[in-house]
């Protein structure tokens, strides 16, 4: 039998689990204090009574080799070094959340996934290599890309400049990519009455089942990261 997996997505706003023998996730709110302690304390604490063997937990900030080179910019501090597999009991796989969401998302090809959450959220899959990208950190416009199509863009703009930011942001990055598509996930894509040319709509959910792949040996040996 495969392994159960618990998939933990780690946002600005909440942290979202499920494990793969579950349908209904749990979450709790995060915030721009949360630490490492915190996440796996809650966490236990929102699936107490769940049993799993593996854990996929994804966060906001750049991963290399299974590990956070910087602390998430939306989050507390902590997370560089911190031992994710120590203080889940459980052998643990650490990633950037928007390659989570990609994996999940994947479904062949050059894949762009472009994550409007607290910030943006990118990555890449091509041909099933996996190349973890910072582009919501570029310069755009005054600041930068997450700065305008991020939450705070979203607050700031308003709901129809904001979607221009984003259909403005896709096309750049789409140019300077060629991806085959673009998949746009995150919490802010439902603000969204339509997409972006060569855009699909990626569902949260897509989350949890990259956390569920990463630990799966047939979707892991056509990946290469």
């Amino acid at each position: 039998m495969p392994p159960v997996v618990l998939a933990v997505d780690v946002g600005g706003s909440h942290v979202k689990a499920l494990a793969s023998n579950r349908r209904e996730r749990r979450r709790f709110v995060s915030g721009p204090s949360l630490t490492p302690e915190q996440m796996v304390a809650g966490t236990l604490e929102a699936v107490a009574g769940w049993r799993w063997s593996r854990v996929t937990v994804g966060i906001p900030a750049p991963v290399r080799g299974g590990k956070p080179f910087s602390d998430p910019v939306n989050l507390g501090a902590g997370w560089v070094g911190f031992d994710f597999e120590s203080a889940f009991g459980k052998p643990t796989q650490v990633v950037n959340d928007a390659v989570m969401q990609a994996v999940g998302s994947y479904q062949g090809g050059r894949m762009l996934f472009l994550g409007l959450g607290t910030g943006l959220g990118s990555a890449m899959i091509v041909d099933g290599t996996i190349e973890p990208l910072e582009l919501g950190h570029l310069p755009f416009r005054k600041k930068t890309f997450e700065d305008y199509v991020g939450e705070r863009g979203l607050k700031k703009l308003g709901k129809k400049k904001w979607a221009k930011a984003v259909f403005t942001t896709v096309e750049h990055l789409s140019a300077a990519m060629e991806p085959d598509e673009v998949v746009l996930g995150g919490g802010g894509v439902k603000e969204l009455e339509e997409l972006p040319p060569g855009c699909r709509r990626g569902e949260n959910e897509n989350a949890f089942l990259g956390g569920f792949r990463l630990w799966d040996p047939d979707w892991v040996s056509n990946l290469k990261s």
